[in-house]
């Protein structure tokens, strides 16, 4: 009546090997370390670990381990001051060809993860991640603005055949200077109808009739707080690219984003991807005028001299055909021609009109591509680390139009696959509306204090060790194994966080606690029901069968009732709701298997092989 066949004893003992093993990584701890990885066409091989041991030793930094694996090197310290010592003297000796990035890295054995037995995380108010801090360049809002109204000014005057002296743009708006009076009064008639938000000044200070024409004040602040926002968006946006558990990002302040990613697996890729401003600008070659004249230094107004990637120089006009914030989709590859890496871009109804409109006209003429990335490279002066923005502008490739296309086409001329695949995200995810620049980049702790982390701990196990107290105390033999389904499920809790690579947050620590107690609910409702049974006078065999029977669908209707509220948690909230439905779905899970299935298979081995049991120790 009471025994189990084989079967079900070696799925018991499988579960329990199982949940052991996965458990136990989050025992090792984590090392205080620095990712260093490749930029680009950048190798990190034998001679980048030779250089920063030798930097490190140089400065008097002890390392624990310096651990090479595929792209990228992982250097061990002793505690968090040293990693953040090292990272200033690393990032100063490497350049911005490597991407040097903190990191938290698993103490985990090599036998543990060779079967892919990984600690679970924790949320930023526990362990905490990858936290940057990033600054809005506004200026650069307001600057796009009025080179975007400069191009659109440009064109509508062409378009009325007005004519006029001087047309760019300048810090205070866009000046334009005329011919005439009247190409000047027209002129601000159209600007009127076309754009009513502009505010225009006229002015002759060069004699000829002219006017300055800027975004209104409350424009600009639109402007700005739009930039904001959408790269806000676009950060997300990113973020989802990368696949974070839980992230944090939200707004600080007037023209800071703050971005938290906790328990994230390369930061050294969180940090290129988020704080790449990489984007493609598509221009006109100039072939009107001549190039050495340019290089000597007598670039015409309407153009611009760039620097070729491969080396070399390019002149350019200045106005842009396509820019990246008009791209819709984005996706790498390998060009079929040259089998060189390329992306494939898509552009939105605006960019597919320009493209179509310029490629119409100048079929057989050149068209570059324009690489823009702002950086920030760390220099010591007088022994100071010192942090200074670079925007890098390259001209990846100039190709011949051979026929007109509008809002699909290919870029080549990418130094590797990496670089067009992390190009690809960028661009699909959204182009930032403003530059951005990493102000302050840290593995942080636990935001709420390490008070948290032990008041946490110590929550479960007082919780915990009660309730193995009052179970062995009030239930003798039936609550000793009532302890035992009680410390496998938390065993198999904390498996399967660690198999899924879920992040542990303070709510998620709540749904535990919360479990513990729905954990020995059951038992307590099956223990009772076989006190009942045995004061009705039936035999401690039967009275033990018709327990675990009876007090079946009593279990289920609870715990299939909390886990209905689970899932709508999950569901529809967010954040810390998330992190304690998470935790509770599985607790009740493993709840009913260690409590129903556990605890009959321990009290089936102890009673279940005698023909007769005088009475039960319940």
């Amino acid at each position: 009546m009471n025994r189990y066949p084989l079967w079900k004893h070696i799925l018991l003992i499988t579960v329990i090997v199982v949940g052991c093993i996965y458990a136990l990584p989050n025992l090792y701890g984590e090392d205080p370390a620095l990712q260093i990885s490749g930029v680009r066409q950048a190798e990190v091989d034998d001679t980048v670990s030779a250089t920063v041991a030798r930097v490190l030793g140089d400065a008097g930094i002890g390392i624990k381990l310096l651990e090479r694996g595929e792209g990228k090197i992982m250097v061990r310290f002793e505690d968090t001051e040293t990693q953040l010592k090292a990272a200033d003297y690393v990032k100063a000796a490497l350049g911005t060809d490597y991407v040097v990035a903190f990191n938290l890295a698993p103490a985990t054995p090599a036998w543990l993860t060779s079967f892919n037995a990984l600690p679970m995380y924790l949320g930023l108010d526990l362990r905490g991640g990858v936290h940057f801090l990033m600054e809005v360049d506004m200026q650069a809002a307001g600057k796009q603005a009025i080179e975007r109204y400069t191009t659109e000014i440009r064109t509508l005057l062409r378009e009325e055949k007005i004519r006029y002296a001087l047309l760019r743009a300048e810090q205070a708006g866009v000046r334009v200077v005329f011919r005439s009076e009247e190409d000047r009064a027209r002129a601000e008639s159209l600007l009127r109808k076309n754009f009513p938000t502009l505010v225009t000044e006229s002015a002759e200070t060069t004699g000829k009739p002219e006017f300055t024409t800027r975004p209104s004040e409350q424009e600009t602040r639109e402007t700005q707080q739009f930039a904001l926002q959408q790269n806000i968006l676009t950060l997300r946006n990113r973020v989802n690219e990368l696949g974070v558990a839980e992230p944090v990002i939200q707004q600080q302040g007037a023209s800071r984003i703050v971005v938290q990613l906790p328990g994230v697996q390369d930061p050294g890729q969180a940090k290129r991807i988020l704080g790449a401003t990489a984007t493609l600008e598509y221009r006109a070659v100039d072939i009107e005028h001549d190039l050495e004249r340019a290089i000597a230094g007598k670039v015409p107004a309407g153009s611009r001299l760039y620097r070729e990637r491969k080396g070399g120089h390019v002149l350019l006009k200045k106005s842009v055909i396509a820019t990246g914030d008009q791209i819709v989709n984005a996706r790498s590859g390998f060009d079929s021609m040259s089998g060189s890496p390329m992306v494939s871009v898509t552009l939105d109804a605006k960019g597919a009109r320009s493209m179509l409109r310029f490629t119409k006209e100048n079929v057989g003429k050149p068209m570059a591509v324009v690489f823009i990335e702002n950086r920030s490279e760390t220099k010591i002066v007088d022994g100071e680390p010192v942090k200074r923005p670079v925007k890098v502008e390259e001209v990846v490739s100039v190709a011949t139009i051979r026929d007109v296309f509008s809002s699909r086409f290919q870029t080549t001329g990418l130094d590797s696959s990496r670089e067009a695949q992390e190009l690809a995200l960028i661009l699909r995810s959204g182009a930032l509306a403003a530059p951005i620049e990493i102000v302050e980049e840290r593995t942080v702790g636990p935001s709420l204090g390490k008070d948290n982390i032990r008041q946490g701990f110590n929550s479960v196990m007082i919780g915990f060790c009660v309730v193995l107290v009052f179970m062995a105390l009030y239930y003798r033999v039936f609550g000793l194994v009532a302890d035992l389904a009680l410390t496998l499920n938390l065993v198999l809790i904390v498996a399967i966080l660690s198999m899924l690579q879920a992040t542990l947050t303070l709510p998620g620590i709540a749904g535990i606690v919360l479990t513990v107690g729905m954990a020995v609910d059951a038992n307590v409702l099956i223990f009772e029901r076989i006190r009942e049974e045995l004061r009705n006078g039936n035999s401690p065999q039967a009275s033990i069968h018709a327990g675990y029977e009876k007090a079946l669908s009593t279990i289920a209707d609870a715990n299939i009732t909390t886990l209905i509220a689970a899932i709508v948690l999950l569901s529809f909230g967010t954040g810390p709701v998330k992190g304690f439905a998470v935790t509770l779905s599985i607790g009740i899970l493993t709840s009913m298997f260690t409590a129903i299935f556990g605890t009959r298979a321990v009290i089936n081995l102890v009673y279940g092989g005698r023909r007769r049991v005088a009475q039960l120790m319940i």
